[in-house]
Formats: C-alpha cells, sequence, structure tokens
C-alpha cells in the first residue's frame, strides 16, 4: 500500500512540478508542449532538470 503511495505522490510531483519547460533567455515557466515562451515570444527553451536525491 505504501508503495502504491509513493509512485501516486511521484506523478503528482512530477507532473505539477518538474514537468515544464524553462526559457533561457528569461527564465519563464512554460508548459511541457510549448515551442515558445509565454513571455518573451523566444525558441530558446530547455527541460527542467530532474535531481532526485
Amino acid at each position: 500500500m505504501s508503495m502504491f503511495a509513493e509512485q501516486e505522490t511521484w506523478n503528482i510531483v512530477y507532473n505539477r512540478v518538474l514537468n515544464k519547460k524553462i526559457c533561457r533567455r528569461c527564465g519563464a515557466l512554460n508548459s511541457p508542449r510549448a515551442v515558445k515562451c509565454r513571455r518573451c515570444k523566444s525558441y530558446n527553451l530547455r527541460t527542467r532538470k530532474i535531481k532526485i536525491r
């Protein structure tokens, strides 16, 4: 039961916090499907780095 709860918690954290794209020009957070930045309209996006401790 606890393993399922941990997996569900991880999925929520991943989708809400970690699954984003970040603009290299202005630092704005964008949706994972974004092609260009919502703030500065730059195409220079990167995926958010996932660091597991």
